[in-house]
């Protein structure tokens, strides 16, 4: 997939999940995606090429680090938490989709319960056995 199909696809899971806000902090080349104004996803060049930041729970981060080469230490942030996600390689659409969600619910999860726009442990899991 390549930067900009990444970063398209990436923005197109966060429009579906609920609260979800673009916000430019950082200036016009930085699109940060917020959560009840807790960061999940930042997408930018780096260098010249679109990339998609997220968090990820350390030993997932770690993981995924591992399988897949196009997945490396969140840029410009906490290695252990943070991925990012580079084009040209073996990411598909379902894995993009898959950790979107899984940033924004590990934001959502660290929320006060009562500002939960969804509950994180049943969010996207279907009712069906």
């Amino acid at each position: 997939m390549d930067g900009m199909k990444l970063q398209q696809r990436a923005a197109e899971r966060v429009r579906e999940l609920p609260d979800a806000e673009l916000t430019h902090p950082f200036g016009a080349e930085w699109d940060v995606y917020k959560v009840r104004g807790k960061v999940f996803m930042l997408l930018t060049e780096v260098p010249g090429e679109p990339v998609v930041i997220l968090k990820a729970a350390p030993d997932d981060a770690r993981l995924l680090r591992e399988a897949y080469e196009d997945i490396t230490p969140g840029y410009h942030m906490n290695k252990k938490h943070w991925i990012t996600l580079n084009p040209h390689g073996r990411l598909d659409a379902e894995l993009v989709d898959d950790l979107v969600t899984e940033s924004y619910l590990l934001v959502v999860d660290k929320l006060p319960g009562r500002d939960r726009p969804v509950d994180p442990a049943t969010f996207g899991r279907s009712s069906r056995p």
